[in-house]
């Protein structure tokens, strides 16, 4: 049989996204309500339905979850035999339903009605079961699975996820939520990784001489360390400059006494520092900018850490 592979792939995408734009079409004040519902919840959100609404589910529960609104999924067949017990009075529910006559969800969207559980349908019909027993209803106005046969989940699995997605966005800014708290939540993933701090990771025992000091005891102090660095303060303690194993040699190669002179006099007067709230990567790209290995970290002109390109590349931020 001759099947146009490539014709039938873009004929598939081009068809949901087709349902995309239906779906955008119908998004109107029930989404506005559905959101304001969420926000008002003092219990989490719990996601529930069956076959690939499930699996959707699933997802828009994790995506929930790790944005700021606390969720989790529940199989409606695992629910008759004991798991509805995990839903709590508090707690809002988002039945999906393409049909919204599913009967493991109809098993138990009442009993969740009779408890005085929230229900927020996601279906493809607004005169449905479901959508009858639900406080919103998101309606997916899909007339058309991708798949030839108009039978396999495809359109519908498809704005069911990106539905799930505008909700948790909305919800994201709402909330107010930051890149920290996605770090907070992320702390195993590279995404988290990505979004970690510089004092999450900076030195705290740090090197640190007077510009007076003597020359070979700063000397002393960098070999101490291990870091190929000193920071240098003045009277007040604040940050005025950096002796790095380049500087020694560079201040030896013009034939200058490590034994007769002052810190003050090798020293890198103002350094390239680092706020403990920058990224991770942003000190990165300031140390391969300027071609450093260290980098002091600052608060109020006073040193409070330092950061080695090997405490970068052990952090696992690239």
């Amino acid at each position: 049989m001759d099947v146009p592979i490539i014709d039938l792939a873009k004929q598939t995408i081009e068809e949901e996204i087709r349902a995309l734009n239906r779906l955008k079409d119908s998004i109107d004040e029930s989404f506005e309500k559905a959101v304001k519902l969420i926000l008002e919840t003092q219990g989490k959100v719990v996601v529930t339905g069956m076959g690939k609404s499930g699996l959707i589910g699933k997802k828009i529960a994790a995506t929930l979850s790790s944005t700021g609104t606390p969720a989790f999924f529940l199989h409606p067949a695992e629910a008759l035999h004991g798991d509805l017990g995990m839903v709590e009075k508090n707690d809002l529910v988002i039945a999906i339903s393409n049909s919204g006559e599913t009967p493991e969800l109809m098993a138990i969207v009442p009993i969740l009605k009779r408890w005085g559980n929230k229900i927020i349908a996601i279906t493809n019909r607004k005169d449905s079961s479901l959508a009858k027993l639900s406080d919103v209803v998101l309606y997916l106005n899909v007339d058309k699975e991708a798949c030839p046969l108009n039978l396999a989940p495809t359109s519908t699995s498809t704005a069911t996820l990106v539905l799930g997605d505008a909700l948790a966005v909305v919800l994201l800014k709402l909330r107010d939520f930051k890149s920290e708290d996605f770090a907070m939540f992320h702390p195993g993933g590279s995404l988290g990784k990505k979004l970690m701090r510089v004092s999450q990771i900076m030195r705290k025992d740090l090197p640190i001489v007077k510009e007076d000091t003597p020359l070979k005891e700063a000397v002393l102090v960098i070999s101490e360390k291990g870091l190929g660095a000193t920071l240098v303060v003045d009277n007040e303690g604040n940050l005025v400059g950096i002796i790095t194993d380049g500087d020694l040699r560079r201040f030896i190669n013009k034939g200058k006494s490590i034994d007769k002179s002052l810190t003050k006099e090798a020293m890198t007067l103002n350094p390239k520092t680092s706020s403990p709230d920058w990224l991770v990567l942003q000190a990165l790209e300031v140390m391969e900018k300027y071609n450093i290995t260290v980098l002091p970290v600052v608060e109020d002109k006073k040193p409070v850490g330092i950061i080695h390109i090997h405490d970068i590349l052990k952090s696992g931020a690239v």
